[in-house]
């Protein structure tokens, strides 16, 4: 009619360009199938758990201890270091003058002190506490970095995956705000390992406080809305029938069940919204701060609302609370205020919201700081003695479980390993600690050997 010629268009109602435009390149693919559940049928095990959902809010680095939720004022200067312990809303527990707003929602918090192991090297311990299993192939004790390989357990949030599949395309696990990352080199204990890629998170690669943020693999290309693919989901379906024409377009590949689960998960309103942050109130984002921290923070909170039942987000980079030097102005002026400003108003929201009772908020780094400053005022990789932060999904808060020696160096009473925090991450999910799983080898392979720290739930404490 105008000289142009239409584009050709299969009868399952839309055309090869636009097949190809978001069939491949934007939609179908998605690059990250792999981190979709598998759609399989795998029996869930162990008692029902008191969390909907787990944020694990992971200070990678290792902050100190010492300087935070340990504060050992009666210590030679040399070890006490510079902060001073102030009250909290708690008769009897005191924590670090540079976190108020931990201070002040002290009553829901449990502080365990005790938290130990023997590995200094921050990819093995990172592997430890984000999976809760000594990393494969490698004494505890060591110290030495081993780099990721299949062989590594598998994160909380995959084996949630593998034993709780999803079928409505959501995903059990979202990591963020980046990889945990030097270089090329990846850290162990941010997926699936020997559970296979089948099972890796979904991964963040931006930071939500950016004011273009957006979650690329989320986005529908121009002039294709929701409700648009929606009404085209008989697609999939169509495309598979004639897998045989479109085999011949070079461009086309088989459409598979994580493909599926991928379209599924792009029109589902939920999961999507959750990654638009210019719809939270301008109030609320303040709230948070208008930071890396505070924003990534509030997404995870956006993600668990949306369904997602286990994020972790990292503050910082790779190694940011590693404070070899320097340590009291980089804690008070660029760690601390952002953390605490972060994690009160993810406390808050979660209560305000009814989320609280459902959720299970972690804070925790892969080993603590050395008791004795050193000449460049920071302290050392010490895995000895480092804290853990609890809230939410039934824990007692405003108590104090477990304590370390006059210089925080060692554990003085009952010490719990990352074996134990994996085994209560597990139970508060429901899943069993000691469930079996297959491994990649087609090995059976027990998921965790640690105790849950029923003292969380009890408020004993040790």
């Amino acid at each position: 009619m105008n000289g142009i010629t239409p584009p050709h268009r299969h009868n399952i109602g839309i055309s090869r360009r636009e097949l190809l435009q978001v069939g491949y390149s934007g939609l179908l693919g998605l690059s990250m199938a792999s981190a979709l559940p598998l759609a399989g049928a795998r029996a869930a095990a162990g008692r029902t758990g008191r969390a909907k959902s787990v944020i694990l809010v992971f200070l990678t680095g290792g902050p100190s201890h010492l300087d935070m939720f340990d504060l050992k004022p009666d210590a030679p200067a040399e070890i006490r270091g510079a902060f001073k312990p102030i009250p909290t809303n708690v008769s009897g527990i005191q924590i670090s003058e540079h976190l108020p707003g931990f201070a002040a929602r002290t009553d829901r918090l449990a502080i365990v002190r005790s938290f130990a192991h023997k590995n200094n090297g921050h990819l093995p311990a990172t592997h430890w506490v984000l999976t809760g299993k000594a990393m494969p192939g490698l004494p505890v004790d060591s110290g030495a970095d081993k780099i990721r390989s299949r062989t590594d357990w598998p994160s909380y949030g995959s084996a949630l995956g593998y034993f709780r599949p999803r079928t409505d395309g959501m995903p059990s696990v979202v990591n963020l705000p980046t990889y945990l990352q030097e270089g090329a080199l990846l850290w162990p204990g941010q997926y699936a390992g020997c559970m296979g890629a089948k099972q890796d998170p979904w991964q963040i690669t931006d930071d939500p406080n950016n004011p273009n943020f957006k979650v690329q693999n989320l986005t529908l290309p121009s002039g294709f809305g929701v409700e648009r693919m929606r009404a085209r989901q008989s697609l999939l379906a169509s495309v598979n029938r004639r897998q045989d024409e479109l085999g011949r377009l070079a461009e086309t590949q088989i459409l598979t069940d994580q493909q599926r689960d991928a379209f599924t998960l792009i029109t589902s309103s939920g999961f999507a919204e959750a990654f638009q942050m210019d719809k939270e109130p301008a109030a609320v984002r303040d709230r948070y701060g208008r930071h890396q921290f505070g924003q990534s923070l509030l997404l995870a909170r956006r993600l668990v609302e949306a369904g997602v039942p286990m994020v972790q987000a990292n503050m910082g980079h790779v190694q940011t609370w590693d404070s070899h030097g320097n340590v009291p102005n980089r804690l008070k002026n660029d760690l601390l205020p952002p953390l605490d400003k972060g994690v009160s108003a993810l406390l808050d929201d979660l209560r305000e919201r009814g989320l609280a009772d459902d959720t299970l908020v972690i804070v925790v780094g892969e080993f603590g700081r050395s008791p004795k400053i050193n000449p460049d005022a920071g302290r050392d990789h010490w895995a000895d003695a480092f804290t853990a932060v609890f809230s939410g999904a039934g824990v007692h808060g405003g108590q104090v479980i477990g304590a370390t020696d006059a210089t925080g160096a060692f554990p003085a009473t009952h010490a719990f390993a990352p074996d134990d925090l994996g085994a209560t991450v597990y139970q508060a999910l429901g899943l069993d600690p000691g469930s079996e799983f297959i491994d990649r080898e087609g090995r059976p392979q027990r998921l965790n050997g640690g105790q849950v720290i029923d003292q969380l739930y009890t408020g004993v404490g040790v």
